[in-house]
């Protein structure tokens, strides 16, 4: 069985080489410039281009790619998984699915299963490290999509942002609030519903709206001490130490994770930004 995910997991570069998993990189845009993430630019870059006033822009994964790839899987005869980028943030997963039909035109013995995890940043990352986990312990192709697809829909993301003006220019929130929230320093608490960016509250400085994702995750979370918990940062590694050291005193999870938040996130969420993923049910 073979096993494919998208730069949005926001995993390190060593991580697919060393588990076997394919990668499509997103593609990052920078002036007149184009990069595929995670192979052609790393996100430290992509932080230093927009500290310098850069405004990145991303697109979806290349269909060639997936075409290429999609026929070298049926051409081989063997299964494959895809955990994908939400598509409610990219159209990575809705061309994966037309160019896994285009395939099938010519080879209708295409195994390959796409999971639209509606899952971002590490919440997506901790899927395919689960992927790869439950396939070396001889799942079969079924049992594994079922899983994953359990884990997707439970998966809890709470983050916030050091300055909303990034999200303002995505459309995430308005230009208006982006300019009264830095006067005021609010600071939004953010998830994901159903594959889409959500705010949740507005909270007053830095240090109270951490304090109110501890308080979010002991509300939703379940079982805490028996799960890996991953945490994403916008090149804010101090912030993120702190966070994990709150976690663990409180909830003592399996594991802590952390990493940087890659390429096509940081365009859109920026420096600074502070993400935390984590199940509201095991099983």
């Amino acid at each position: 069985m073979k096993l494919f995910a998208d730069s949005a997991c926001d995993l390190p570069k060593s991580f697919y080489a060393e588990h076997h998993v394919e990668l499509f990189p997103l593609r990052v845009h920078i002036g007149e410039q184009e990069y595929e993430d995670v192979i052609g630019i790393d996100s430290k870059q992509v932080y230093e281009e927009i500290r310098k006033g850069a405004h990145p822009k991303t697109s979806q994964a290349s269909p060639e790619n997936f075409l290429r790839v999609f026929e070298e899987l049926a051409k081989s005869g063997e299964e494959g998984l895809y955990v994908a980028f939400s598509s409610a943030l990219s159209g990575t997963y809705s061309t994966a699915v037309m160019m896994r039909e285009q395939v099938m035109e010519t080879y209708p013995d295409l195994k390959l299963t796409i999971i639209d995890s509606k899952c971002a940043s590490l919440g997506y990352g901790l899927l395919v490290q689960e992927s790869v986990r439950l396939k070396a312990q001889g799942l079969d192709l079924q049992t594994i999509e079922e899983k994953i697809r359990f884990q997707a829909e439970h998966m809890e993301h709470l983050f916030t942002v050091e300055d909303l003006d990034y999200l303002a220019q995505g459309g995430r929130v308005s230009k208006a609030s982006a300019f009264i929230g830095g006067l005021l320093n609010i600071k939004p608490l953010l998830h994901v519903e159903e594959g889409k960016l959500v705010p949740i509250e507005k909270i007053r400085g830095r240090k109270k709206v951490i304090k109110r994702m501890i308080e979010v995750m002991e509300e939703r979370g379940e079982r805490l001490d028996e799960q890996v918990v991953a945490i994403s940062h916008g090149d804010d590694e101090e912030t993120a130490l702190a966070l994990k050291q709150m976690i663990e005193e409180k909830f003592n999870p399996k594991n802590i994770e952390i990493y940087l938040i890659g390429s096509t996130i940081a365009a859109h969420t920026g420096p600074g930004t502070l993400a935390l993923f984590f199940l509201n049910k095991l099983d």
